[in-house]
């Protein structure tokens, strides 16, 4: 895509603002040691003091420091061979001393050094004050970050001396191996973010300046406990929410606060934490059926594959073989059929169909239905050759040998093909789809001309296969080198799909600027570089739309608390009717639910006061076409900053699950919210 896009891949945005912040976040997840007797809370001195501090102020638990002071390398300090802690306990790993060589008095003569520089610490954080004691007390070690761990190693290997009754280990960042391996260690362990790759704990950070011994000082001598000025931050955030919030009862807000939002941007992108939920299908085509009236906005993109999203176009325009909006759905069979074989979608269809007719001129005052996807590999080179087959005989026969690569899989499994053309037991197929892509392109012009805008349309469609199977191709070659990048080149090709449909309706249109409603999961619509995933480099279709269209773009993510959703157990399995449980403690989902209110809309666009709670770093659910309840924290959570993710978000607190058209015994017979809990 564009420059930015790329560097905002080598260089994500960070998590948190400062340690403070940071700190807010652990204590969330926390939260389940508050007011608990017993618990006290131990930072690594200095760095994760401030981060503590806010830890034991939430949990209401006393604070103290820990000291470890890292034992580096005879002039590459920087890299630790051991480290030394409070009581004396010195840490050395062996592997180090052997592959560098370095003598016993060498190690003496450093720890002595770190020794004398602990004592210091030591006398001047505490000014006087006895150590905390911990035997049998659940001790809750913070820090700032981990690296290699060799410091929280330490501390942990001295702690044991003291005889807590539990160690837990909590920290902002981390690398996933260093928790797994701290995980088999000590009671519990809680890393809020574990970027990938892991470059440094500084990366994390927005302000990552040295803490020095007088904020230490500081920090320490204020107390944690006891004071009234300590007061959950979820409460008064609500609050604020509350009274922001604007009512959007069925997800609906009211055209004022529609038309303040959307201004007059070209393109809207609608978002759902779930890829089943009713209630989030039926604002998302309320919505859209205002900007169309209200707005002129003239196309739906959706999260779907284009050939058949494309077969939903003609039904809706009053084209193609179809006579009813459920046979013009009939194209969705892949799985998760349900995403757009469900009634609110074909209620809709039905009401595009009925307004374009009112607009008899193609291209003036109807709207489209496209897809964005790029999972029609087979699908689009059927019609890329069923097109030329049409319209130059001659290039349909180049098609058909340039494809015939990709023949030897099946025509449901891209998989297959990409598994075998990444580790060498099949041919790789990328220059015969780029070869036919640019033929089908360097011929569109002259495609178009024959038959007016009909045939300019078609062309345009089938010019998007060819783009689709050339993207496809890589996608599929790409899932075999890691999931960040197969995920990259997806949203990639609908940010690219979305800007050719945007240039094609803007030639072909009313004269007026195209403007186009996007209809995606949260997880594609939201701006990537404020959420944990940026750290592994992940882009996001919101991101990509941003840094192309800034301000005449506008992001919109919908969220629930509890309800039911349809989804699957698994990738290809039936679609059940499942419960949603209540939203995590510290998540977006139950700070919405705290306001007490059923259905709202909130933004700071709309209301300047909610900018402050929605940029505080909070956990966001995510439910794709599978739902997996019992590990619902490592599956469908991450960490998210609101207000920078969307420009707005509609909360609808207590949900359903969206209806297939093909309603299968197991989704019918599926399980109701009151069945919670007893009906896990």
């Amino acid at each position: 895509m564009t420059s930015s896009a790329e560097t905002s891949r080598h260089s994500p945005r960070p998590m948190f603002r400062n340690r403070r912040e940071a700190g807010q976040v652990l204590a969330n997840l926390l939260s389940a040691y508050r007011n608990r007797p017993g618990v006290i809370v131990l930072g690594l001195a200095r760095g994760g003091i401030p981060v503590a501090w806010e830890v034991a102020a939430a949990l209401q638990a006393p604070l103290d420091a820990f000291i470890v002071r890292k034992l580096g390398v005879p002039h590459h300090e920087e890299f630790a061979v051991g480290a030394l802690a409070s009581g004396g306990r010195v840490v050395i790993n062996d592997d180090v001393v052997r592959a560098l060589r370095i003598a016993p008095q060498q190690l003496r003569d450093i720890a002595e050094r770190e020794g004398r520089e602990l004592v210091r610490r030591e006398a001047a954080y505490r000014a006087g004050r006895a150590p905390l004691e911990v035997a049998g007390k659940t001790v809750i070690l913070v820090d700032d970050g981990l690296a290699t761990g060799a410091s929280m190693f330490a501390a942990v290997q001295a702690l044991r001396e003291a005889e807590p009754a539990h160690i837990v280990i909590a920290v902002p960042a981390a690398p996933e191996s260093t928790c797994r391996e701290f995980a088999g260690l000590v009671d519990d362990v809680v890393c809020a973010s574990m970027p990938t790759p892991f470059l440094a704990v500084g990366e994390s950070f927005w302000d990552f300046r040295q803490v020095t011994d007088g904020e230490v000082r500081r920090l320490l001598a204020t107390p944690t406990t006891g004071i009234s000025v300590i007061r959950p931050a979820a409460p008064m955030a609500a609050e604020v929410i509350r009274s922001a919030a604007v009512d959007a009862p069925d997800g609906l807000p009211p055209g004022t606060s529609l038309e303040e939002l959307v201004g007059d941007a070209r393109i809207v992108l609608i978002g759902e934490s779930s890829h089943g939920t009713h209630e989030f299908y039926e604002a998302r085509a309320a919505i859209t059926k205002w900007l169309i009236d209200r707005k002129g906005f003239c196309a739906v993109a959706a999260e779907a594959d284009w050939p058949d999203a494309y077969r939903v176009n003609r039904y809706v325009r009053g084209m193609g073989e179809d006579n009813s909006a459920d046979q013009a759905l009939g194209g969705f069979q892949r799985f998760p059929a349900w995403m757009w074989r469900n009634v609110v979608v074909r209620d809709f269809v039905e009401w595009l169909r009925a307004r374009n007719r009112q607009h008899e001129s193609f291209g003036e005052g109807q709207a489209g239905f496209y897809g964005l996807d790029l999972y029609s590999l087979h699908r689009s080179m059927q019609e890329v050759i069923g097109f030329l087959d049409k319209v130059d005989p001659t290039a349909a026969a180049r098609a058909r040998a340039r494809y015939a690569c990709l023949d030897h899989t099946s025509a449901e499994d891209g998989q297959a093909y990409g598994y075998a053309a990444a580790f060498g037991a099949g041919p790789s197929c990328e220059r015969q789809a780029i070869e036919q892509l640019i033929d089908t392109q360097r011929n569109a012009l002259a495609y178009a001309r024959r038959d007016g805008l009909l045939a300019a349309d078609e062309a345009f469609y089938a010019g998007q296969n060819a783009l689709t199977v050339r993207n496809a191709e890589a996608y599929y070659r790409a899932m075999f080198s890691g999931r960040v990048t197969s995920w990259n080149l997806r949203d990639q090709h609908m940010a690219q799909t979305l800007d050719a449909l945007l240039n094609h309706l803007d030639r072909h249109g009313d004269g007026l600027p195209a403007r186009i409603v996007v209809w995606a999961h949260n997880s594609h619509v939201g701006d990537a570089r404020a959420t944990e995933v940026s750290a592994d480099g992940q882009l996001t279709l919101g991101q990509l739309v941003r840094q192309r269209y800034g301000d005449d773009s506008r992001l919109i993510g919908l969220c629930t608390y509890a309800g039911s959703v349809t989804a699957a157990s698994e990738w290809g399995g039936t679609a059940e009717r499942k419960v949603v449980r209540p939203a995590l403690s510290g998540s977006v989902e139950e700070l919405f639910h705290e306001t007490g209110k059923d259905a709202f809309l909130v933004s700071a666009v709309v209301s300047p006061e909610a900018a402050d709670p929605l940029s505080v770093v909070r956990l966001g659910r995510a439910i794709g076409v599978i739902y997996l309840p019992a590990t619902e924290r490592q599956s469908h959570y991450f960490h998210v900053r609101p207000a920078d993710q969307f420009d707005a978000m509609i909360h609808i607190d207590e949900t359903r699950a969206l209806e297939p058209l093909d309603r299968m015994s197991l989704w019918t017979s599926g399980k109701t919210p009151e069945t919670y809990p007893s009906g896990l």
